[in-house]
Order: structure tokens, then C-alpha cells, then sequence
């Protein structure tokens, strides 16, 4: 967020889940460790407060056995080395889902919607979100691994706890099903209709997927391992965040075990979820909603902008904030929409600026007014240029500001292609419908090649005035992208 701070956010999209029981009411130690004396070592007293040492693994493994026993009646277990997973934050995911299906902003996959059906993909020796699932909603689920640890250890845990056993199955993904096939992709009316306001033909799409699929070289994600007649609430992932080992040990001040299968994948978290991404090309309407944790908010950015170039119907993101501890949530689906999506909700604020610092020799402020001018132009905003003082005043409709915050950096080069004309400079002001945003950016020399950008609401009770950072926001984007170095 621009200002920094955390803003609170209602719809399956907030900082801390209220249903979570930990959101609130952090796990009392001291109580625990009168309750369990086998945890009662790792506990100490500094400040007055009881505490664990965060960078002992022992202590943190004992912490999450005896509050999946205490809170949710699960027995759990993992062998030294293995990912060792915080309760409390894997609570805020399951929660985060649970809202997301309770949503219906996307239609149903039929049937009464009282049986819900998960996919963990990477489910790990731990098997966290199946059995807080299953223990907690009563969700059946199919957790994929591939090595011989996870997948010994994973069924051991769900066989520990008879009374969801028969919720949860234990997938090995580098044995491919026979059973299992890749759909062909349905080209619905609907999905046509994404796709093309995505600006994706059936066609690009296709060989965009051949290529993509043509490129693994690691265990399936869900293609070779969803079964043919398999159809899912949704799926989600604990992905490997990291690119080496060695990355994934630069936090001295926690120690929560995890192998190099579990940490570390070619490319990080940005890679692992594309291959998501590109396998939900393919499975489709297979799945209600496909899902995501990340542990880098920077990658939300690209992926997002990956999502409506494939032509998904929704995209959904949230923050986990659990402690000291940020993770980012990351949702969306083919399913077509149950009613008309409103851009997400923004901090509404007047009077927004940058810097372009840095910015090529060859240009000047004047380069920049134009480029402003064109940027709006391009998406068929009406646009005013005054060149005495240095802004332009733009109105732009409904239809405008999603078309600019959806495909974000719009190529202001070919827009005198469009057959847009120069705005006469007669200081008289455009005409504003009552349902348009109105704003004006205004273009200042702070120094050599340094240009302060500050744009203005001009109509501040307007309908759209929401969506003012979001494409203020964009033309940041575009700016930089062109002028600076």
C-alpha cells in the first residue's frame, strides 16, 4: 500500500481472519505448558510473559503438535527436518478459503454445495491443511506429494485421526494416473467473451499452453495427477518460496526445518504458481477456485497481470498477518461470475503524486505532459491539454477506468494512430457526465531530471472516485516504464 500502513478489508480479501481463533488470542503458553508437561521445557519466562525460543525446532514442532491436539483433536506428527508448519497462519488460509467459497460472487459447481472438495497441492509430510480442513469444516480432500517422506508421513498423520481418515487421500504426483488425461478446453460463449476482452484468442492460447506444457521438468502440479472425472471446490498451495536453499535460511529468527523439496524450486514461488497458473488453462472449470499462498508480496504484481492474460473471469487477493509474520493470498477462477464484478475496494483519497527521478536526457516535462495526455487518450478518455499550466484534465467513464487498471501499462506510442486530435487549449472546461471521474494530473520541475506527478479528483463524491488510485496508479507505470533509466 502506497501510505504504508495496513487497511482493514471486510470481504475475503482482510489482514486477519475474525473466525481464526488465534487472531486475537495468540496460543497461551503458559497454559500449555501446564496442560502438556512435554511442552513445558520449551517454555520460559522473560519480560513476564512466557515465550518459546522461535529458533529452536524442537520447541516450534512440539508448539504446533500440542495446538493441533488442543484446539482441533488432531494427533500429528513429522520426523526431524521436515517443514514444520505455524498453526495459527495456516488457520488464516484455510479461514481465507472458506470465506471465498461462502462468497457465491462466482457461480457453483453444482450439487447442494454441502459436500466440499479440496486439492493441497504439496501437502508435505505435515499434511496441515487437510487435516485443519477436515477437522474444522468437515472438507474432504486430496493432498499430492512426491517424496517418499511426505508421503509416508502424510498418510501416517491421517490414519492417526479415525474420525476424518475417510475425509482425506494421500496422492503420490510423480506417478502419473492412468486414469487421468488432460480436457480439451471448452470454449463456452462466456469464456469467449473473457478471453477476447482479455485481448487472447482461443488460438494464442493454445500455443501458449503447448509451449508451457512442453516445459516441465518437475513433478505434476495438478495436470497427471487431477483424475479424469474429478471435479474440486478448490485447490491450494504452500508453494516453494525460494530459489536456493541457501535463501531459505536468511531468517535467523525462526527455525522451521524444511527440505530442499519443500523450500526450493527452479525460479521460486513466481515459477511454482505459474505452473499452476498454466494447468488451470487447461483443468478449467474443474476447479471453482484455484488458490495460492506467497510468501514475496512483489510477485503478486506479475501474477495477477499472468491471470487476466489467460482470461480468468475474477481474481482475489488478501494478507495474512499472523505476529510478526506476512504471507498474501492469491485466488481465481473460470467459473462464470454470479453477478457483476465492482472494481476492488481502494483508500479514497483526493490528491495523489510520484517522482520520476532518473528520467532520459532526451526528454522533458513537455514529453511527459503529451505522454499523459496520450495514456488517457489511448482508452478513450476525453482529455484537455494546457501547456501554460502544465496539466491535463481527463474524463473518463466506467468502462475506461477498468479497461486502464486491468491492462495496466497501455502503449501511448500508437495512440495518434487512433485519429485522436489535439484538444483546443481555450481553458474551457470539458463536460462532465454525472457518472464519469474527473480528475486532473498536473506535471512539475523539481530539478533535472527529476518530474513530480500529482493528480486530483476534481468530482470527489463521485461514483467512481474509488478507482482513482488504481489508475493513477497505472499511469505511475506506464511513465516509468517510458522516461526513466
Amino acid at each position: 500500500m502506497r501510505n504504508g500502513k495496513k487497511r482493514a478489508r471486510s470481504e475475503p480479501g482482510t489482514t486477519k481472519q475474525p473466525r481464526n481463533k488465534y487472531s486475537d488470542n495468540p496460543p497461551d503458553f503458559a497454559s500449555l505448558a501446564s496442560l502438556y508437561p512435554s511442552f513445558k521445557p520449551f517454555v520460559f519466562f522473560s519480560g513476564g510473559r512466557a515465550r518459546i525460543d522461535w529458533t529452536d525446532y524442537n520447541a516450534t514442532r512440539e508448539l504446533t503438535r500440542i495446538l493441533l491436539l488442543h484446539d482441533h483433536g488432531v494427533n500429528w506428527w513429522i520426523p526431524d527436518g521436515q517443514l514444520c508448519p505455524t498453526v495459527p497462519n495456516r488457520s488464516n488460509y484455510i479461514h481465507w478459503i472458506n470465506d471465498l467459497l461462502s462468497s457465491e460472487v462466482i457461480q457453483s459447481l453444482g450439487g447442494d454445495g454441502s459436500k466440499v472438495k479440496g486439492f493441497d497441492i504439496g501437502t508435505g509430510a505435515n499434511c496441515i491443511y487437510p487435516l485443519l480442513g477436515a477437522s474444522l469444516f468437515g472438507w474432504s480432500f486430496v493432498g499430492s506429494d512426491f517424496t517418499d517422506v511426505a508421503l509416508e508421513w502424510a498418510e501416517k498423520n491421517v490414519k492417526s485421526n479415525p474420525h476424518i481418515s475417510d475425509l482425506i487421500e494421500i496422492r503420490d504426483s510423480k506417478v502419473l494416473p492412468q486414469s487421468s488425461s488432460v480436457p480439451e478446453v471448452e470454449n463456452s460463449e462466456s469464456e469467449l467473451t473473457i478471453q477476447q476482452e482479455a485481448g487472447l484468442s482461443p488460438t494464442v492460447q493454445s500455443d501458449y499452453l503447448v509451449d508451457d506444457i512442453k516445459s516441465y521438468i518437475e513433478p505434476a502440479v495438478l495436470l497427471g495427477v487431477v483424475k479424469e472425472n474429478e471435479t474440486f471446490d478448490f485447490c491450494m498451495s504452500n508453494p516453494p518460496f525460494f530459489e536456493t536453499f541457501e535463501e531459505s535460511g536468511l531468517n535467523p529468527k525462526t527455525s522451521c526445518g524444511g527440505t530442499p523439496e519443500e523450500m526450493v524450486c527452479n525460479g521460486g514461488e513466481q515459477a511454482f504458481v505459474s505452473r499452476i497458473i498454466e494447468d488451470s488453462t487447461v483443468l478449467r472449470q474443474k476447479f471453482r477456485w484455484y488458490t495460492s499462498m506467497l510468501g514475496k508480496k512483489a510477485n503478486l504484481k506479475l501474477l495477477i497481470s499472468k491471470l487476466w492474460e489467460v482470461g480468468v473471469t475474477i481474481v482475489k487477493t488478501t494478507e495474512f498477518v499472523q505476529g510478526q509474520t506476512s504471507r498474501w493470498g492469491l485466488a481465481w477462477s473460470f467459473m462464470p461470475t454470479a453477478r457483476k464484478i465492482i472494481a476492488p475496494p481502494v483508500v479514497k483519497k483526493s490528491v495523489l503524486s510520484f517522482m520520476l527521478e532518473g528520467i532520459k536526457r532526451q526528454y522533458s516535462a513537455v514529453d511527459v505532459l503529451q505522454s499523459v495526455e496520450e495514456f488517457f487518450k489511448s482508452c478513450g478518455a476525453s482529455c484537455k491539454l494546457n501547456s501554460s499550466t502544465f496539466s491535463v484534465d481527463i474524463v473518463a467513464s466506467d468502462d475506461q477506468c477498468n479497461s486502464i487498471s486491468k491492462n495496466g501499462i497501455t502503449n501511448v506510442d500508437n495512440v495518434r494512430s487512433h485519429g485522436y486530435d489535439k484538444q483546443s487549449l481555450d481553458g474551457s472546461s470539458l463536460q462532465v457526465p454525472e457518472d464519469n471521474l474527473s480528475f486532473r494530473i498536473l506535471v512539475f520541475q523539481q530539478m533535472p531530471g527529476t518530474l513530480l506527478i500529482k493528480g486530483s479528483l476534481q468530482q470527489k463524491d463521485s461514483p467512481l472516485s474509488g478507482l482513482f488510485s488504481v489508475v493513477f496508479g497505472s499511469l505511475e507505470e506506464s511513465l516509468k516504464s517510458k522516461f526513466c533509466r
